[in-house]
C-alpha cells in the first residue's frame, strides 16, 4: 500500500512537472507575441503585424489545455495543500499569460491601423518598454520555476521602470497632439500601445505575486 501511495505521488509529481513546461512554454511564446508587435509597429511590417494578431490564436488554445490539466489533477489525483497552491498558481499564472498575449495582439493591430504612414517620430521608448517586459517575463517564469521569492519580487520592482517610460510617453505624445493636431490620430494609437504594454508589465507583475503566494502560501501586493 506504502508503495503504491509512492507510485502516485511520484505520477503526480511527474505531471506537476509536465505542468510547468506547458507554462513555460506558452510563457516563450508569449515574449515572442510582445516582441514582434513592438517589432512590426517600429518597422511598419503589417505582414509580421498579421501573423501575431493570428497566432493569439495558438495562446489560446494551449491556455484551455493547461486549464483542462489543471482540473484533471484537482479531480483525479488528492493533492495536498502545496499542491493545491501549485495547481492554483498554474491556473491564475495561465491566465495572466493570455491576457499578456491579448495586449500583444492588441500592439499589432494598432501597427495594421497605422499601416505604413510616417511615423510622428522614431520609436525609442515603446521598445525599451517592451525589452524590459521581455527581461521581466523572462525573469518571473525562471522564479516561478524555482520558486524564488527574491527574484519574483526583483521583477516586480522594475514594473517601476515600465511605468517611468509609460508616463514619459504619454508627455511626449500630449506635447505632440498640443503643437500639431494632424498628430493626434496616431499620437493616440500609439499611446495605446503604451498602455498595453503597461498593462502587460502589471500581468507580469501578477505572475510574481503568483510565485510568492506558492511559496508561502499568502498573497502579497509587490507594487503597491
Amino acid at each position: 500500500m506504502v508503495e503504491a501511495a509512492g507510485k502516485t505521488r511520484g505520477s503526480f509529481e511527474a505531471e506537476l512537472g509536465l505542468l510547468r513546461e506547458d507554462l513555460l512554454r506558452m510563457g516563450a511564446l508569449v515574449k515572442e507575441a510582445v516582441h514582434r508587435a513592438v517589432q512590426a509597429l517600429k518597422e511598419q511590417d503589417l505582414e509580421l503585424a498579421q501573423e501575431v494578431v493570428d497566432g493569439d490564436e495558438i495562446v489560446d488554445t494551449m491556455e484551455h489545455k493547461i486549464e483542462e490539466k489543471c482540473l484533471r489533477l484537482l479531480a483525479l489525483q488528492q493533492p495536498m495543500a502545496v499542491d493545491l497552491r501549485a495547481i492554483g498558481t498554474a491556473l491564475k499564472t495561465v491566465t495572466d499569460l493570455e491576457r499578456m498575449a491579448d495586449h500583444s495582439s492588441d500592439i499589432a493591430k494598432v501597427a495594421l491601423r497605422i499601416g505604413r504612414e510616417p511615423l510622428i517620430k522614431p520609436l525609442v521608448d515603446i521598445p525599451r518598454m517592451a525589452a524590459i517586459i521581455e527581461e521581466m517575463l523572462d525573469g518571473g517564469l525562471k522564479a516561478y520555476v524555482t520558486r524564488d521569492v527574491a527574484a519574483a519580487q526583483e521583477v516586480a520592482r522594475r514594473d517601476e521602470d515600465v511605468d517611468h517610460l509609460y508616463a514619459q510617453i504619454y508627455r511626449e505624445l500630449l506635447t505632440y497632439m498640443l503643437e500639431d493636431p494632424r498628430t493626434i490620430r496616431q499620437a493616440t494609437h500609439l499611446l495605446f500601445v503604451a498602455q498595453h504594454l503597461e498593462r502587460i508589465a502589471d500581468h507580469v507583475t501578477n505572475v510574481s505575486e503568483w510565485v510568492v503566494y506558492l511559496v508561502h502560501g499568502e498573497m502579497r501586493d509587490l507594487n503597491p
